[in-house]
C-alpha cells in the first residue's frame, strides 16, 4: 500500500476519517443495484481542514492571470503544461514538482510552466480510475482519503510557486478542489458531454478543450462556445447540499489538439483550421497541441517531434499557437500496476508512457533558447 508521507500528514479531524459504508434500506424500485453508500465529508469541511494558504494562493492567481493573459495575446510566452499522465505516487510527485519548479524559474522568461496534476482517470472500459478514487491503488476506492491527499499535493504544488493544472471529469471534484487550480481541461471523452460543458463555464480558472477521440475540431470549438455562456446546472454546495449553480461563462476558453483516429492533427494545415474555426465562432483563436495521445501515436518517445515541430511552427509566425502539453515524469517509459505494490518502479508512470526528466528538461530549455532569440 503507499504510504502517506510525513509532508502530507493530514490533521486528524473527524471529517477526514473515511465512515463506514451504509447498506441501503430495503427497496422494491430502487437502489437494487447498489452495495453500499460511504459518507464524504463536505467541501467546507475539508477546506476547512486543508485550507488554501497564502502562498499557494499568490501561486494560483498567478498562473491564472499568466494563462489569461497568453490566451488574449496579450503576452507573448507560452503556456506549458507538463507532468505526470496521472498521479499514484504521493513522494514522487512532489520530488517532480521540486525539479518542475526550479526550471520554471529557468525558463519563465519565454515559457509560463504548469505542472499536470491529473488524479482523476477517464476509462474506456474498466481499470484504476486516478489518485482521487483509489489513492492506495488497492480497489478499495476510499474517495475521501484521496480528496484529502489530492487537495494537501495541490496545496503543496503551489507552495512551491508552481501552478497546478488538471483535468475536469467528475462533476462534485471542483467544490472540494479547484480552488487550488491555475489552468484546467476537458479531456476528448468529455469535450462533448454537456454536463461538463457547463460545469466548464463555472470554473474560475482558464480552460482547454480538447478535440473527440475521432479527432474533430468542431466539436470542441462548439464546447468553447457552450462554455463561454451562462448556464445552471445541479451539484452541492461548500456544505454538501443539493443546488442549482448559476454561471457567468468561462471567457478563457480554447482548444486543445490531441490527435484522432486518423492520426494526428499537430501539422500547420490543422493548427490553421482551428484557429479559423474559432475565428468564425468570434472567439480568440488560441491554440494547444498536446504532444501526446493520438499526436504521438500513444508512443513517448515521440512526444520530442511533435514538441519541436510545433515550435517551429511557432517560431514561423503561427501566433495562434499558444500552448504546448507534454507527458513527463522523473523517469521515461510506464509500467503496468503489479498485484505486489511494493514492485512499483519509483518515478514511472502507470498509465501512459511519459518522457523522463533528462529530456523534459532538454526539450523545455531548447525551446526557451529558441524563443529568446
Amino acid at each position: 500500500m503507499t504510504q502517506l508521507p510525513e509532508t502530507a500528514q493530514l490533521p486528524e479531524t473527524q471529517p477526514l476519517s473515511t465512515p463506514a459504508t451504509q447498506t441501503p434500506a430495503p427497496s422494491r424500485t430502487e437502489n437494487l443495484k447498489v452495495s453500499g453508500f460511504t459518507p464524504l465529508p463536505t467541501p467546507r469541511e475539508l477546506k476547512a481542514a486543508l485550507p488554501l494558504t497564502r502562498e499557494a494562493e499568490r501561486t494560483v492567481l498567478a498562473g491564472r492571470r499568466a494563462a489569461q493573459a497568453i490566451l488574449h495575446g496579450e503576452d507573448e510566452r507560452l503556456l506549458v503544461v507538463v507532468g505526470p499522465c496521472s498521479i499514484h505516487d504521493y513522494s514522487a510527485a512532489v520530488a517532480y514538482a521540486r525539479r518542475l519548479a526550479g526550471l520554471r524559474e529557468r525558463v519563465k522568461d519565454t515559457l509560463e510552466v504548469q505542472m499536470r496534476v491529473y488524479v482523476d482517470k477517464p476509462r474506456t472500459t474498466v481499470g484504476w480510475r486516478g489518485y482521487l478514487m483509489d489513492p492506495d491503488m488497492t480497489g478499495a476506492n476510499d474517495v475521501g482519503r484521496g480528496l484529502a491527499l489530492t487537495r494537501q499535493l495541490m496545496l503543496e504544488v503551489g507552495e512551491l510557486g508552481l501552478p497546478v493544472a488538471t483535468e475536469l471529469l467528475d462533476p462534485f471534484a471542483p467544490q472540494y478542489l479547484f480552488d487550488a487550480v491555475a489552468w484546467a481541461c476537458l479531456g476528448a471523452r468529455t469535450t462533448e458531454s454537456q454536463t461538463h460543458r457547463v460545469m466548464a463555464s463555472a470554473v474560475s480558472a482558464p480552460m482547454g478543450f480538447k478535440n473527440g477521440t475521432g479527432g474533430g475540431l468542431k466539436l470542441a470549438v462548439d464546447a468553447i462556445v457552450a462554455a463561454a455562456h451562462p448556464h445552471a446546472f445541479f451539484t452541492v454546495d461548500d456544505d454538501g447540499r443539493a443546488c442549482i449553480v448559476h454561471t457567468r461563462g468561462n471567457p478563457d476558453g480554447h482548444i486543445i489538439l490531441r490527435g484522432g483516429r486518423n492520426g494526428p492533427n499537430y501539422a500547420p494545415q490543422f493548427v490553421s483550421e482551428a484557429a479559423a474555426l474559432m475565428t468564425a465562432a468570434g472567439l480568440e483563436a488560441a491554440v494547444m497541441v498536446d504532444c501526446s495521445h493520438a499526436n504521438s501515436g500513444s508512443d513517448f518517445r515521440r512526444q520530442q517531434l511533435v514538441w519541436r515541430d510545433v515550435l517551429h511552427q511557432r517560431l514561423a509566425g503561427q501566433r495562434a499557437l499558444r500552448g504546448l502539453m507534454i507527458e513527463s515524469n522523473l523517469e521515461p517509459g510506464k509500467q503496468s500496476i503489479p498485484a505486489d505494490l511494493t514492485e512499483l518502479q519509483p518515478g514511472v508512470s502507470v498509465t501512459d508512457g511519459c518522457v523522463g526528466w533528462a529530456e523534459t528538461e532538454e526539450l523545455l530549455l531548447e525551446a526557451h533558447a529558441a524563443l529568446a532569440r
